[in-house]
């Protein structure tokens, strides 16, 4: 829009603008006014270059202020407005502080020099603490261990004076919990740690006085960092005003993978936000939020929605807050969305009952991720056991289950036993502080004796008070031998995964002497091959054709590479009496033929002999193959020549002559075969 200025002096000589365009406010054209005090050329000069603003603005620019219906500023002519080029509205560059510039070639002598001389010049006390662990750093030149600085009282002027610590030393933890810190301090330190990397872990919990500014600087770091991964703010609080700024920090967070918010005051609007902000969050892993007070209405949905659209989510921890049954119901219909992200859930002491229990049964079908579910502390009891067994058998993927003190009598601990039955997959079962008694435990016992895969159940260790005084005798010989199948398990437990690992590993080995071999052997044959091709192109031919009559079945079960020279029985080769065998030879494209061998118990061990008179046929160039002579008296013609055609003692080669000794015991016994 062009606005034209009328440009008048009045009797004392100063000049006075009238705005053409209506729509400048009051406040704006006040302004202008002021401004407007001299009869000199005046030079404007824009902060932003004009292709970044979007407008089109010309070098040299001259406007006449002839705006109609003023006579001024026709009588005092135009004014000049000049715009500097392009070139001239950067006027220079300065390259960024190197943040590492302090810490090459630095001592521990010069390291707590530096931080007394900024001690001095702030005019505080150093901390002897920060003394004590810096003179017993070894190696500045990677993360340190941790800084401790638990309990001390950290102003302004102090955490000041740690930023020549953290411009020469960088930390994996660093312990700043119950401080003291203000939001001046705050500010500061999280400012050098954004800055200096400073640390990745960092403990901020049991500081109250963090305040709005020291949180907005919190989001700050959270949000620039690349090395921060682990932030404790436990009793830490985060309030109405102060969530927004770890809200946005947390939608584009690219590195925090742990985050404690315990009795950080966040029920409410806090919690929304950052259950929003969590939504999109695709590197946050554990989520603690216990103590804080959750409710079972808005708090509870907020959650439920979490679950409904993060997947990456590995641990939500709740305790201690007021769920309730009617909040299950929302966190279980996220539960039912959980494919492959939640991984452990608690919910211990949030006032459940018998009928949240419905909800969570329902749930545990769905879910494929969940492996660990506390539900400590609440008031399940027999009932809500009854409702949760058949969610739990009908779930997959639950390893450990916590019930500690949930009002379980005998009752419930049969449903239990059922479950443990019922489960090829439960790895630990925590009972304790429940009212289980004999008949409890021989139900436990009894279990035991179809499960495999239990390797701890908690029980309470003194025996519960019986009416009978001989049935606290046998509560103990019952623990016994729960304990004692626990045991049993883990042994099982232990000897399959080594025997796992070996068979990997005898795996692994025999793939490498496979490889090996064969490059070896490919090697030779391709040798041996040029020399025959030109002389056996019509044999070849031949052999191809009756090869393709074997049966389909043999092709398919055996790989085309070279293998032993007799193996076991292939898949699919004819039962007992007759055994068939693969056999290889090194010759021309490494063919592989069937031979059906009929042979009685008692000469397996000739087989044996038989067997590696063979391998050595394919090791060697000249082999004697020699039969086992005696022969059942009740073969068959078709066994007895095949059997006649296996006995001949011959000098062979590893060519041509052992495959069509070979192809014709194969053809024979095909054609004779019943």
């Amino acid at each position: 829009m062009d606005i034209g200025v009328d440009l008048s002096q009045d009797e004392n000589g100063v000049l006075e603008c009238e705005p053409t365009a209506q729509t400048q406010s009051e406040e704006s054209a006040s302004s202008r006014e002021n401004s407007l005090t001299s009869e000199t050329v005046t030079e404007l000069h824009s902060q932003q270059p004009p292709e970044e603003r979007g407008e089109d603005v010309p070098s040299e620019t001259t406007s006449a202020a002839t705006t109609p219906g003023s006579g001024a500023g026709s009588k005092h002519g135009a004014k000049r407005v000049t715009f500097p080029s392009d070139e001239d509205i950067v006027s220079g560059a300065v390259e960024p502080k190197d943040p590492w510039r302090h810490a090459q070639n630095v001592t521990v002598e010069e390291i707590l020099n530096a931080y007394r001389q900024a001690c001095q010049k702030l005019n505080c006390k150093p901390i002897p603490k920060v003394f004590k662990q810096i003179q017993d750093l070894k190696d500045l030149t990677q993360r340190n261990e941790c800084l401790e600085l638990k309990g001390e009282k950290l102003d302004y002027k102090s955490c000041e004076s740690l930023e020549e610590i953290f411009k020469r030393v960088q930390f994996k933890v660093l312990d700043l919990e119950q401080t003291n810190l203000d939001e001046d301090g705050a500010s500061a330190l999280f400012d050098m740690i954004e800055y200096y990397e400073s640390a990745t872990h960092l403990n901020i919990s049991s500081n109250k006085h963090i305040g709005t500014r020291g949180w907005q600087a919190a989001a700050h770091m959270m949000r620039k960092t690349s090395s921060l991964q682990y932030l404790d703010a436990r009793s830490t609080p985060l309030l109405d005003h102060s969530a927004p700024f770890v809200a946005r920090a947390l939608r584009i967070s690219g590195s925090l993978t742990i985050l404690h918010l315990e009795n950080a005051g966040i029920s409410g609007r806090p919690l929304m936000l950052l259950a929003t902000a969590l939504k999109m969050n695709m590197n946050l892993r554990e989520l603690y939020l216990a103590e804080n007070k959750l409710n079972g209405l808005q708090d509870s949905a907020q959650l439920g929605n979490l679950l409904k659209f993060n997947y990456n989510i590995q641990i939500l921890d709740l305790r201690n807050n007021h769920i309730l049954d009617s909040g299950l119901a929302y966190v279980c219909e996220g539960l039912k969305e959980q494919r492959k992200g939640l991984v452990t859930l608690v919910l211990w002491n949030n006032q459940l009952t018998h009928n949240g229990m419905g909800y969570l049964a329902a749930a545990l079908p769905f879910t494929q991720s969940l492996e660990t579910l506390n539900l400590g502390h609440n008031a399940v009891g027999n009932e809500g056991v009854h409702k949760l067994k058949d969610g739990l058998i009908a779930n997959r993927s639950i390893l450990r289950l916590g019930l500690a003190f949930t009002k379980l009598s005998c009752e419930g601990a049969v449903a239990i036993a059922e479950f443990i039955a019922e489960s090829p997959r439960i790895l630990r079962l925590d009972m304790r502080e429940n009212e289980i008694k004999t008949g409890g435990l021989m139900a436990l016992t009894l279990s035991f004796k179809v499960n495999s895969s239990l390797l701890r159940l908690d029980l309470d260790r003194e025996p519960k008070k019986e009416t009978v005084k001989s049935f606290i005798e046998t509560q103990r010989a019952l623990l016994a031998d729960i304990q004692n199948g626990c045991k049993r398990n883990f042994i099982l437990a232990k000897e399959k995964e080594e025997t796992e690992q070996k068979m990997r590993q005898s795996v692994s080995m025999a793939e490498i002497a496979t490889e090996d071999q064969t490059q070896e052997d490919e090697d030779a044959s391709a040798e041996k091959i040029e020399e025959e091709n030109t002389a056996d192109d019509s044999d070849s031919d031949t052999e191809d054709e009756d090869t393709a009559e074997e049966p389909k079945a043999s092709a398919n079960t055996t790989p085309p590479t070279l293998i032993p020279a007799i193996t076991s029985a292939v898949p699919g080769a004819p039962a007992s009496p007759g055994r068939c065998f693969s056999v290889s030879s090194p010759g021309r494209g490494h063919k592989i033929f069937m031979v059906t061998r009929v042979e009685s118990p008692p000469e397996q061990q000739q087989m044996t002999a038989f067997s590696e008179r063979v391998a050595e046929s394919q090791t060697s160039t000249q082999t004697n193959i020699k039969a086992p002579l005696d022969a059942p008296s009740n073969q068959t013609a078709s066994e007895l020549s095949t059997l006649t055609s296996l006995s001949v003692t011959a000098e062979l080669s590893c060519g041509q002559d052992l495959e069509e000794l070979l192809l014709d015991a194969s053809l024979d016994t095909s054609r004779d075969a019943p």
